[in-house]
């Protein structure tokens, strides 16, 4: 008997370890801890043949660089192109939109904001002028009614200081009225954020989202100024940006713990603006607090955080399903925006023409790409074609497994 019982305790030691190092289980929820759990399809009720559609469909665009799906907090399926690796870094582009304003849930539970319909200018003093009706619910659903240019103000990546531009773009319409996927609604969220928490809204990130949910390696860009880019620019493996995705899957809590409330998820996936035309989507969509809304119908609803190029975190909340997909991406190790010869082409205000140059000045050894130029960039082979194509799709493969 006594032998039994050690031999017991050592079995349930072993799976007490186990379960620190790889997953824990809260109730029925499995949540990744230092590592992912990996199960075949089958094993989580789905489909493998359902699976390998989905992964198929998003690998006949060559700029995929990697795909990863989770099912109950574990990882079902992955996919690489030949050269990446589960700990390959993708960057986000306007992926960021949707984890930025996760900060904003956090510190309304917080106290240091009121509530989403607090004015903008009680946070930011450059606000009280025309601009002052402005709320901070008309940034995160894109109705402030700010500025909109044909360039979408994208040439704001080319300034020194992101923030500084996005505090002088001027008032055009009444707030809440028109939607209109500005990136200075999104920007703005980094000042409003420091000057109610204290700190930068990168360093929130870290402390209230990342280190809780065992996101350790990670690039967050700031401007040349020093100014976190609360509009874009995140760097992080396909697996850690599906980690994201699970939090709000799970509406806001990872294991017993709550990182974001509930209410602020819950208000995060209501669908507030329908029928929004795409130029590269062959599909309408929905909107609302920075997050996407890729199918709602009688047979499921599925959310997404989007990035230029092709970068993609769907969301099934209802099925705790998530499903990652990013492009080819070539990190260059820094962390602060430093434009360096590439400044001297801005006035030409195209960023694809710019784009393109800055990739055949590489190309030719005119330009240190990591050295002389230090930014998120996507080369031609990271640029989606064929996802796009085949997005309604892929959309319908993910929400019918």
């Amino acid at each position: 008997m006594r032998l039994t019982a050690f031999f017991q305790g050592i079995f349930i030691g072993t799976l007490a370890l186990c379960a620190s190092s790889v997953g824990q289980t809260s109730g029925t929820k499995i949540v990744p801890m230092d590592d992912w759990i990996k199960i075949e399809p089958e094993d989580a009720g789905i489909s493998d043949r359902k699976v390998q559609h989905l992964f198929d469909l998003s690998f006949l665009d060559p700029a995929t660089q990697a795909a990863v799906l989770v099912k109950n907090g574990q990882i079902v399926g992955e996919r690489y192109q030949k050269g990446f690796h589960s700990e390959s870094f993708g960057t986000s582009w306007s992926m960021a939109k949707s984890f930025y304003a996760a900060l904003i849930g956090i510190s309304v539970d917080h106290g240091e904001i009121n509530s989403l319909d607090d004015l903008v200018s009680d946070y930011l003093s450059e606000f009280s002028d025309e601009r002052g009706d402005i709320t901070i619910r008309h940034l995160l659903n894109m109705t402030s009614g700010l500025d909109f240019p044909a360039h979408e103000h994208e040439l704001m990546f080319l300034q020194e200081n992101h923030l500084e531009y996005a505090l002088n773009v001027k008032f055009e319409k009444s707030p809440g009225q028109v939607f209109e996927y500005n990136n200075v609604n999104s920007m703005l969220l980094s000042a409003i954020l420091f000057n109610a928490a204290g700190k930068p809204a990168d360093q929130l990130m870290k402390e209230r989202i990342f280190s809780k949910i065992g996101i350790k390696n990670y690039t967050l860009w700031r401007d040349f100024s020093g100014n976190p880019l609360s509009y874009c620019c995140v760097d992080m493996s396909a697996r850690d940006f599906s980690r994201l995705g699970l939090l709000f899957a799970r509406k806001g809590a990872w294991g017993h713990e709550k990182i974001l409330p509930s209410n602020f998820v819950d208000e995060t996936f209501k669908q507030i603006w329908s029928n929004i035309k795409s130029k590269t989507i062959n599909q309408n969509r929905g909107y609302g607090m920075h997050w996407w809304v890729s199918k709602n119908d009688e047979h499921s609803r599925i959310f997404n955080a989007s990035g230029k190029f092709g970068q993609f975190v769907f969301v099934d909340p209802y099925n705790d399903t998530v499903f990652t997909r990013i492009t080819r991406y070539r990190p260059t190790g820094g962390a602060v925006q430093n434009l360096g010869t590439m400044r001297f082409f801005s006035w030409i205000g195209d960023l694809t023409l710019l784009r393109k140059l800055g990739e055949r000045l590489t190309s030719l050894g005119l330009i240190d790409f990591g050295g002389d130029l230090s930014t998120p960039y996507t080369f031609e082979d990271g640029i989606s074609k064929q996802f796009f194509t085949h997005y309604s799709a892929i959309v319908d493969a993910f929400a019918d497994l």
